[in-house]
């Protein structure tokens, strides 16, 4: 059994790559969306037992976002319904072309960011649960999710669960205490819980956000990526955090709105070294040129869930192949409007095959 926490909000966005001010008044998409809940349905629609707790208000709005969990095959019996607090509100504005998307939050006073370590059933959320995944979002918005995030990290590792973080670095949040820088905040909170944690999984830029640890060679806003830099990242981390035995890091290109070239990489301690995907016919680094993206948002959730999958399964679990399927089902899900990546294994393992035509399958 997996289990994924943290904060699940409504999405509100324009239809298409529409502008709010173009939009409103008038009809708006809402759909649901988190980093960790997005991994957890992934995971569910890969076919695998999943629990994910959060802490929601008890309303109409909250029971119908349960509900959707719960059609994924999601597990939501140990989600804490709380009396005070409310629903968390994201909304998202398309990027196109040069103009790229925006994100605006709205989840002050959570349910999750009111709710304390010791108001959860840690026991029954735990219970039959091999994997734990969690992310850098939920301790960001407020110290006792912040809290809540670690005494469970540090109670799966005591019950023998593996853990999974996602470094998730968000600059428009970390501001729960006055006078601190944010990273320098982040820094701090995320630094106690990777002592905890044995698979770190972050973008191109987590590392130096959340850890100060930079890949040389590489500018970000210019969409420019030295891919075996971060090999000695991925060394720097396992180095400062020794129970750490895999950092994952995805690639991503940004050329314009619309097109990314996106791949990934997995160091593994135990053998001491690097695998990137995709590869081409030489073996060498190329990634995905994705020149249509639908939506981004949710991408490296994506890959974390992809990356659970495989490490967790028979066919894929090899280093070499779990970061082929993950970063295969990652490249889909820009294709995947919403926060959930709406695809299955048999369509990532085609693509990490190399099926990459999106030809009509009749």
């Amino acid at each position: 059994m997996f289990l994924g926490f943290g904060e699940i909000m409504a999405r509100f966005a324009p239809q298409g790559s529409r502008r709010w001010r173009q939009t409103l008044p008038g009809p708006v998409e809402v759909s649901w969306g988190g980093g960790e809940a997005n991994v957890c349905a992934s995971l569910a629609m890969f076919g695998q037992p999943v629990r994910y707790l959060t802490a929601l208000p008890k309303h109409p709005i909250s029971e119908s976002l349960v509900a959707t969990l719960r059609g994924l095959g999601i597990d939501t019996g140990s989600i804490l319904w709380r009396k005070s607090g409310r629903l968390g509100l994201y909304f998202v504005e398309s990027g196109a072309n040069q103009r790229g998307s925006t994100v605006v939050y709205d989840r002050s006073d959570s349910a999750i960011s009111l709710a304390g370590p010791e108001e959860y059933d840690w026991d029954r959320a735990l219970q039959d649960v091999h994997w734990v995944h969690v992310t850098g979002i939920t301790p960001s918005i407020s110290q006792q999710a912040y809290q809540a995030n670690l005494e469970l990290v540090r109670r799966a590792k005591q019950a023998g669960a593996a853990v999974s973080c996602d470094l998730n670095f968000r600059k428009k949040l970390w501001n729960w205490r006055p006078g601190t820088d944010r990273r320098e905040l982040a820094g701090e909170c995320m630094s106690e819980v990777l002592q905890h944690v044995d698979l770190v999984i972050g973008n191109e830029e987590d590392a130096a956000d959340v850890l100060g640890i930079h890949a040389s060679g590489t500018d970000v806003e210019q969409g420019r990526i030295d891919a075996a830099a971060y090999e000695q990242v991925a060394r720097e981390i396992i180095k400062r955090f020794p129970h750490v035995s895999r950092v994952a890091i995805t690639l991503r290109e940004s050329i314009s709105a619309n097109h990314n070239n996106w791949g990934a990489m997995l160091f593994d301690a135990a053998q001491d070294r690097s695998f990137f995907a995709p590869l081409d016919e030489n073996g060498d680094y190329r990634p995905y040129e994705i020149r249509h993206i639908v939506d981004r948002v949710g991408a490296g959730d994506s890959f974390g869930a992809g990356l659970l999958y495989a490490l967790n399964s028979e066919d894929w679990r090899q280093p070499d192949r779990a970061i082929v399927f993950a970063v295969a089902a990652s490249c889909l899900k820009h294709s995947i409007h919403g926060d959930f990546n709406y695809i299955t294994v048999a369509e990532a393992a085609a693509l990490a095959g190399g099926n990459a035509t999106g030809r009509v399958q009749r």
